[in-house]
């Protein structure tokens, strides 16, 4: 090892691309920050300690050769940094973008324990694939021998894409079917582009599809298909469709106009960023542009929503969680950005009702009637339960309130018109080890099976798997060949 080029994390300080003021991001839809230039990102790399257990792996869903690839770019070699970074992931850029860095690799990187601070990890991952697509070092995707067997893929977000990225490559022929009128999933709909801009997404796209993978957009099973009807038309299916059932507030008032899921909201917010015609955003109901806002939730959907009613021109902006900062699930470095633009976050609060003009359940809301919190015992995930603290309530002014609560699993069984389709008490589909279904050939992945969750999880779930089907056709190409000879 060249302890000259690397081990510098004493000598240099960690540096993050520099972003653009809170005033002026809060203006536009852009990326919030630049990517490294060269002679930074050798730099930043070289801090990396080389350490012999590299924790920054372990806890990297995807096990991405992070220290290799960090040591690659040190000492020039991006090209060869870039090979070993897509060696292990479909989506490096864009994991390096979104992923939460500071929970994963860098919040367990051997140098933030010394305190000299993380190696920036994703910022060097989002440089090294961004390079790469400027320089065209990304070649497209070879199919490998056809194998006269397909496979249709439900769901175009990052499990189907992954999945069917292997599969395509191992020889298959790949249909993927999609609800929507774009690809990408959550990606494209859920995510803003201040932290994914759109392109990043499409230039993936549209290297799956010179690739030869078949795209269905606007197919929804059920509707289009059955899932057997699916069935007959390939040897396997991989459902991968996420999960995108909002969960509920169960409150008096919880009907009023004015209150509206999160994801109705991002989805109208990113389709005007296509310029789409969104008649709920043009009427004003999907537009926070000069309202009181108020988000009720503390994960990483609920600070998309913050920041893009901040970017609406909303007149105020507030977070309501039933927990305080640190108990957040949520990116810390988002919450820091979010502050930074000017959200307030009200911690230790819950809603119980909303209050709406007039008599009518259907009245414009006003504000949010909540309860403050207290911290009691840890629940059975280890973080501390909120309780109600008696006797303190209080108003929040709103005239937009926006459900961020999470999202839980589709009643796919009835969608899919597939009642023997086997879910779990979450709803969520049930697999084996082989992430195979109930359903002989129906394999899952993703969010459907393990609930909302990660990209990079999903990622990871998409190639684990397309091994599984691979060797689920491989066998069976064998036995239909042998009942072909036995017919014959």
């Amino acid at each position: 090892m060249a302890h000259g080029t690397m081990q510098r994390f004493v000598d240099r300080e960690q540096a993050y691309p520099a972003k653009r003021s809170a005033e002026e991001r809060a203006r536009d839809f852009r990326e919030i920050a630049d990517r490294y230039d060269t002679d930074t990102a050798r730099k930043q790399s070289a801090r990396c300690s080389q350490c012999g257990v590299p924790f920054c792996s372990v806890h990297c869903p995807l096990h991405n050769h992070i220290p290799d690839w960090l040591r690659l770019t040190a000492e020039g070699r991006v090209r060869e940094a870039y090979e070993l970074s897509n060696s292990t992931s479909t989506m490096p850029e864009i994991c390096g973008r979104i992923c939460p860095q500071d929970r994963l690799c860098e919040g367990n990187c051997v140098t933030e324990f010394t305190g000299h601070g993380a190696i920036t990890i994703g910022a060097v991952e989002k440089f090294i694939t961004d390079t790469a697509w400027d320089e065209g070092w990304v070649e497209p995707l070879h199919a490998g021998p056809a194998r006269g067997q397909s496979v249709g893929v439900i769901g175009a977000g990052p499990a189907g894409l992954s999945g069917a990225e292997y599969l395509r490559a191992a020889g298959y022929e790949v249909h993927v079917y999609d609800r929507y009128d774009r690809l990408g999933g959550l990606l494209t709909y859920g995510i803003p582009s201040f932290k994914l801009e759109k392109y990043v997404i499409d230039r993936r796209i549209e290297r799956l599809r010179e690739g030869g993978i078949v795209f269905h957009e606007n197919f929804e099973v059920g509707r289009d298909a059955t899932l057997e009807q699916l069935r007959t038309r390939h040897d396997a299916i991989l459902v991968a469709t996420g999960v995108y059932k909002p969960r509920a507030i169960r409150a008096p008032g919880v009907g009023s106009a004015g209150v509206v899921e999160a994801l109705d909201y991002l989805i109208a917010s990113n389709r005007k960023s296509y310029g789409d015609a969104v008649p709920a955003f043009d009427d004003g109901r999907l537009d926070a542009a000069g309202k009181r806002v108020v988000v009720i939730g503390g994960g990483d959907t609920a600070m998309d929503c913050v920041r893009t009613a901040i970017r609406q021109g909303a007149s105020s902006v507030k977070c309501l969680y039933r927990r305080d900062r640190a108990n957040m699930p949520g990116s810390q470095r988002e919450v820091g950005n979010a502050e930074q633009e000017g959200v307030e976050f009200v911690w230790l609060s819950g809603p119980v009702a909303f209050d709406a003009e007039g008599d009518d359940a259907a009245g414009a809301v006003t504000g949010v009637r909540a309860q403050r919190m207290r911290l009691g015992p840890p629940d059975a995930s280890g973080r501390r339960a909120p309780e109600p603290d008696p006797g303190n309530t209080f108003v929040e002014p709103a005239d937009l309130v926006i459900k961020a609560l999470g999202f839980d699993a589709e009643d796919l069984p009835v969608m899919f018109d597939a009642p023997e389709l086997g879910v779990t008490r979450w709803g969520t589909l049930l697999v084996d080890r082989r992430m195979m279904t109930n359903l002989d050939g129906v394999f899952a992945a993703g969010d459907i099976v393990r609930g909302a969750s990660l990209v990079v999880w999903a990622i990871r779930d998409g190639r684990d798997v397309s091994e599984t089907m691979h060797d689920w056709l491989k066998a069976k190409a064998v036995s239909d060949a042998a009942r072909e000879r036995a017919a014959a």
